[in-house]
Parts: structure tokens; C-alpha cells; sequence
């Protein structure tokens, strides 16, 4: 093993003289489509789940298999160099968000393209891009001989649709993933100029609802006024959900709400975030949401509930005047401590059913959920990320809260009894899950330098 004065160079120099050889392997991984949630890209979920196994094969691990589950296979893999030594276990995932509606795409959602310094496809900064920096940074730690640990990885394809699957897995094979730390790169950050570590994540509750009125769609001049037409009603039950301080008027809904003091509060404050810049980059007049609460504590500390999806009756080319027989919508909301994923979906089905009108039936049916994750600042993996992006960045990260969900950061608390690193390289700009998806060019070879250097300042520190 080198010494840790050049540690550092030698990592550098492997990552940037292979820097194009490793964006072009990440945009193989990214002309797969491997959208989990739809059926029709079932065989492009299972080829990724193969590339990736490729890839660690040929960056040095000692083993790899893909494990089939009922639904998408999950890929584990392992490079151990001394059974006395640390052991890390990377978890990420292949599948991405569908890439709907393409027409509002500026380039081919699995055509990767470079613009600007990044690089545009489905997928690119939520998971594939974040987790093939693992891949590669295992490559570059053996090739330059900075290996300190032993790392294991376990790569699902599952994620986008609530990772059912993963937790029979991990129940069934604790023993091999024996670990004394999970690293995820699922995260974003508040900025290049100001780095940061995810250290809390809400959780979810996503449901689908159906409200139904006559038995078939009739015609809207001879009903319409006559008989209650589902869409109509749909969004006035919508509005029923939010007040006019957008509160989520769910009776009990914040009742188990984990408030934070005014010395927590105040520590938000304290951390550095442009408005004006946000609002720039999502081209929005003015920020929205509870009243009494800033952007960071709105995403971070508060629980939200947004409609994700809205339909019914006739949406073609064209005119066609029908007074439709259903409407739906899908509904999600993002929860924080203390609140239960299984409790919130009771009580918004109760509350929903019950501001129906007796003209429609309602029908609510849940999908998945996730249970909120706070992670330690005190351990030995926070300050070993720490000090690498101090090496890396040159500056030390803000440990921050994120309002997205991970749902197995919490399983792997209570299945394998450890606690999770959340070392993500995104940016806010990168607008994951939606169309024009990008990751910069810029934060994916320097968080493969990060993660790199983050194995030399773990290992250190667990010899002492």
C-alpha cells in the first residue's frame, strides 16, 4: 500500500488521464433503458442488471452474480483483500424513472449527450451515474494500489418502484452482506461551491386514487349539469387537501411531526443557499409552500403532499365533448420523523373517502412507502467523507437534510444493523425524474476522486 502523502496524486492522475474512457462507459449503462416501473422495458432492466455486472467484473472484483427476485434481479459483488480488515457495502440502483412525456425532452432521453459540461439522459444523475462512480472508483483504488478495504456492492433494479424485492433479499442474505458501513450515492448537494452530506432523508407515502361516477363515459351536452362528472369533482377533493397556508388538512396528519427547537432552526438559517439562484434554475416568479417555514426547512424538516399525476376523460387531438365516467390521480407525500408511511396512508384514505360525494365512489389504493432516515454526523464514516472532500474540494461539507426518499436506508438499520453514508454528487440543477435529466461532467470524475479518498481517510481512522 502506498503512503498516504500520495495517495491522493496517484488517484488524481489515474481518474483524469481515464476520464473518457470512463464517460463513455457510463453512456453504455445510459442507452439501456431500464425503466422498472414499465412492463415494456422489462428485458432492457435485466440487460443493465448485466452491464453492471460486466463492469465490476472488469474493474477488479473477485466475484459478481446477478440474483433473480420475483421482480428485477439485484446485483451483488465483492472485492475482499483482507477478511481482518473494514468491509463497505455499496448499495445503488440501475432502474430509472420513465422518461415521460418525450416530447419535452431537448435530446433523446437514452441518447446520452454532452451540453455545457453535462450530460443529458434518463438515468444520468439518478442512480446510473452516481453508482458507476462506485465502479469506477474501485477500478481506480486497484489500479493505483490504494486499496484499504474490502468493498462489497449490491446493485437493485428495483428502487424507482419502492424496492419490494430488496428487503427479501437482504433478509435472506445478511450473512453475505456483512458490512460495517453502507455507502449510498443517491443524494444531491447544495452546490459545487458549497459541498454537502445528506445526513436526513423524509419519507413517503404514494397512492394511487380513482373516483368514479356514472358507469360509462356519456355525452356532455345531454348530462353535463345533470350528472356529476368524476374530473370535476376529482380536483375539487384535491383542493380539499391543502388550506389556504398549505397545510395538508388530513385530520391527524401532523400529529407525530418531530418539531425542531429555534437553536436547530437557527443552524438551518446559518446555511448557505442563493433563492434568487434557485428560483433561476427552475424559471419559477416565486418560491411556494408552508407558511412559516424556509425553502431548506420546507424540503428538509417539514412533511408535503403533491399530486404527481392527473387524468381522465379525453385528452387526444382534437375535440371530443364527453362527460367521462372516471378520473384518477396519483398523490404522494413526503414525511419526516416520526411520522409512519402505513398510518398517513390510513388517515388520507379515511379523510378522502369522507369528503367524497355520494354522486361518485372512491377508491384509494396504495403503491409504496418509506420510512424517514436520520444518519449519524458523529461516526467515523461522516468524518471520513468529511476529510476527503476537504482533500478532493478543498472544503469541508454541510451536513444537511434532503426531502427525498431512500426506502432502504431504514431497512438496512434495522435488517443489518447499520448505519448508511449518504455520499451523493447531484445538484438540484440536475432535475432528476423529470425530462432533460443531467449530471455534470464536472461532479461525476470528482466524486470518484471523492469516494476514492474517502476509503483512505475510513480506513485510517478504523485502525485507530
Amino acid at each position: 500500500m502506498k503512503e498516504t502523502t500520495s495517495k491522493k496524486a496517484e488517484i488524481l492522475d489515474y481518474v483524469e488521464a481515464n476520464k473518457d474512457r470512463f464517460i463513455e462507459e457510463l453512456f453504455e449503462l445510459l442507452r439501456i433503458p431500464s425503466v422498472s416501473a414499465d412492463k415494456k422495458f422489462h428485458g432492457d432492466v435485466k440487460r443493465a442488471a448485466e452491464y453492471v455486472k460486466k463492469q465490476l467484473l472488469e474493474a477488479g472484483v473477485d466475484r459478481a452474480e446477478i440474483h433473480p427476485t420475483k421482480g428485477h434481479p439485484i446485483v451483488y459483488a465483492e472485492k475482499i483483500i483482507d477478511e481482518n480488515l473494514p468491509t463497505v457495502l455499496v448499495y445503488g440502483h440501475y432502474d430509472v424513472q420513465p422518461a415521460d412525456p418525450y416530447e419535452l425532452w431537448d435530446s433523446p432521453p437514452f441518447e446520452p449527450v454532452v451540453k455545457d459540461g453535462k450530460i443529458y439522459a434518463r438515468g444520468a444523475a439518478d442512480d446510473k451515474g452516481q453508482m458507476y462512480m462506485h465502479v469506477k472508483a474501485l477500478e481506480t483504488m486497484l489500479q493505483t494500489d490504494t486499496l484499504p478495504c474490502n468493498i462489497k456492492f449490491m446493485i437493485e433494479g428495483e428502487e424507482e418502484v419502492g424496492s419490494e424485492n430488496l428487503e427479501i433479499f437482504i433478509k435472506e442474505k445478511k450473512d453475505l452482506l456483512k458490512a460495517d458501513l453502507i455507502l449510498v450515492s443517491d443524494t444531491s448537494m447544495l452546490s459545487n461551491e458549497n459541498p454537502s452530506i445528506c445526513v436526513g432523508l423524509r419519507g413517503l407515502s404514494y397512492l394511487e386514487v380513482e373516483v368514479t361516477g356514472p358507469d360509462k363515459d356519456l355525452h356532455s351536452g345531454m348530462y353535463g349539469g345533470a350528472v356529476a362528472n368524476p374530473i370535476n369533482i376529482l380536483s375539487k377533493m384535491i383542493g380539499q387537501l391543502q388550506d389556504d397556508h398549505n397545510r395538508v388538512t388530513i385530520p391527524g396528519f401532523y400529529d407525530k411531526v418531530q418539531e425542531l427547537s429555534a437553536e436547530e432552526r437557527e443552524v438551518i438559517k446559518k446555511i448557505p443557499f442563493d433563492v434568487e439562484r434557485y428560483k433561476k434554475e427552475l424559471n419559477i416568479d416565486e418560491i411556494h409552500g408552508e407558511e412559516g417555514f424556509s425553502t431548506l426547512e420546507r424540503t428538509g424538516i417539514r412533511p408535503s403532499l403533491d399530486v404527481n399525476g392527473i387524468w381522465g376523460g379525453y385528452t387526444g387531438e382534437g375535440a371530443k365533448t364527453v362527460l367521462p365516467s372516471k378520473a384518477y390521480a396519483k398523490i404522494s407525500m413526503r414525511l419526516v420523523p416520526n411520522q409512519d408511511h402505513h398510518e398517513i396512508t390510513r388517515l388520507f384514505t379515511e379523510y378522502f373517502q369522507s369528503i367524497a360525494p355520494k354522486s361518485v365512489k372512491v377508491k384509494v389504493t396504495p403503491h409504496h412507502g418509506a420510512i424517514p432516515a436520520l444518519t449519524p454526523t458523529d461516526s467515523v464514516a461522516f468524518q471520513a467523507a468529511s476529510d476527503a472532500f476537504d482533500s478532493v474540494w478543498g472544503k469541508r461539507p454541510i451536513p444537511i437534510r434532503e426531502g427525498g426518499s431512500i426506502p432502504i436506508v431504514a431497512l438496512f438499520k434495522s435488517e443489518l444493523e447499520l448505519d448508511s453514508l449518504l455520499l451523493g454528487f447531484g445538484l438540484d440543477s440536475d432535475v432528476i425524474h423529470s425530462p432533460n435529466e443531467n449530471y455534470g461532467i464536472f461532479n461525476y470524475t470528482r466524486g470518484i476522486e471523492t469516494i476514492s479518498m474517502f476509503y483512505q481517510h475510513y480506513a485510517d481512522k478504523m485502525k485507530k
